[in-house]
């Protein structure tokens, strides 16, 4: 079964996320939890800090010792005791006493500020103040930060370094995650070779294999690769065995739509086709399946066609089975030349940002990598535009944008 018509991207989208389903959570420690999509509200188990604290080294004193007093006029009061981070004073502070403390360490009882360092001399026990403080300075107060019982972090979010921070704060050692979605990826090709300065022939180096593999793992997936050959048995074999393995199957090449081709071909024999080409350049060559109730992403050969048709119409959904709900925002950039463009379809054109302004490549064609390293952006022309005039504002979709 071959589909005729065009699809435009939007409705490639929705029909894609209506068909995808969410991985599994899965419980791990807290320091493998870098750019993991969080399964749980966490909610924390105590206070933080959970004690009255020093926010910096100095003396532990009631303030009340320290008004009107200066460097000229300076208090003097009596060092009962000494303390570092990770111990606790038995002292109890009177007025006219104070206590050294470092940074973090508990506020001894009866003290209600900290005078800094820099603003005291020593004496032997003796202590001068050459400054004031007010009650309460320099001390991190008990449940400052968090507090037993607040939800610090919800559910769906991407976990950065300062996540990590709070929820070991909270209480946590280890924290629930969705699965990573495991990415069986199939590079057909009779004529691909891995990389070597030798080429025969019509050898082709397969760039999409290294390509792909960092695309997936940029999409937080886990992917694994293999090569085969355009011959329909070998191919299907292939796509029984990754589909075994994996929640999700991309493959590369075999996707032509003018004629019935080998990979949408065995696609078509194991499962639904319910996508053959979408209105998109470079990439409308893109189909999609699902095989066993798990989708398989089908994309061009070309390498420029398949890393556009990934960015538009894969990252996002892999995303989406982790349960983040990813959409790229698009920036408006004034368009430093005329570009014409065709109703109907949407394009992606490649383009370097210089400020303000985003001018469009003149290197074109789907097989010009260099295109792809030359350019920092997107132009997208949505297909109800014929096009973007000189000076006119225009959407650009930023390549550090895509990558979570």
């Amino acid at each position: 079964m071959f589909l005729s018509e065009l699809m435009p991207v939007k409705q490639a989208h929705r029909l894609i996320k209506n068909t995808l389903t969410q991985t599994s959570t899965e419980k791990i420690l807290l320091e493998e939890a870098y750019k993991r999509i969080l399964a749980q509200d966490v909610t924390s188990l105590l206070d933080s800090p959970h004690f009255d604290r020093s926010a910096m080294d100095g003396y532990a004193l009631q303030a009340q010792d320290t008004f009107g007093f200066s460097e000229r006029n300076p208090a003097t009061l009596t060092i009962i005791d000494r303390i570092g981070a990770g111990t606790v004073s038995n002292a109890t502070v009177r007025k006219g006493e104070a206590v050294k403390i470092a940074t973090g360490a508990p506020i001894p009882i009866g003290a209600d500020s900290v005078i800094m360092e820099e603003y005291t001399q020593e004496r032997e026990d003796h202590l001068e103040v050459e400054s004031s403080v007010t009650p309460g300075e320099n001390v991190s107060f008990q449940g400052e930060d968090i507090k037993r019982g607040d939800v610090v972090l919800k559910k769906g979010k991407i976990l950065q370094p300062q996540d990590l921070a709070i929820i070991a704060s909270a209480g946590y050692s280890n924290v629930e995650v969705y699965r990573k979605p495991r990415v069986g990826i199939i590079t057909t090709g009779s004529e691909l070779v891995t990389p070597k300065s030798n080429i025969h022939g019509a050898e082709v180096i397969n760039s999409n294999h290294y390509t792909l593999k960092a695309l997936i793992e940029s999409s937080l997936a886990i992917p694994e690769l293999i090569q085969c050959k355009d011959e329909a048995e070998l191919v299907e074999n292939e796509f029984k065995k990754m589909l075994q393995k994996n929640d999700v199957l991309i493959t590369t090449g075999g996707t032509a739509i003018s004629k019935g081709d080998v990979v949408v071909d065995v696609a078509d024999k194991l499962g639904e086709v319910m996508i053959h080409g979408v209105s998109i350049r470079p990439g409308k060559p893109f189909a999609y399946a699902k095989i066993d109730n798990k989708p398989v992403f089908m994309l061009s050969g070309y390498p420029v066609a398949a890393m556009v048709q990934f960015d538009v119409l894969v990252s996002e959904h892999l995303l989406e089975m982790q349960n983040l709900n990813w959409k790229t925002p698009t920036v408006k950039k004034t368009a430093a030349r005329k570009i014409p463009s065709t109703l109907g379809r949407t394009d992606y054109i490649r383009a370097k940002t210089v400020g303000d302004k985003v001018k469009p490549l003149k290197i074109k064609g789907s097989g010009i990598i260099r295109s792809m390293v030359e350019s920092d952006s997107y132009i997208v022309i949505e297909e109800n535009l014929e096009g973007v005039m000189e000076g006119e504002m225009c959407d650009v979709l930023l390549y550090n944008s895509l990558r979570v």
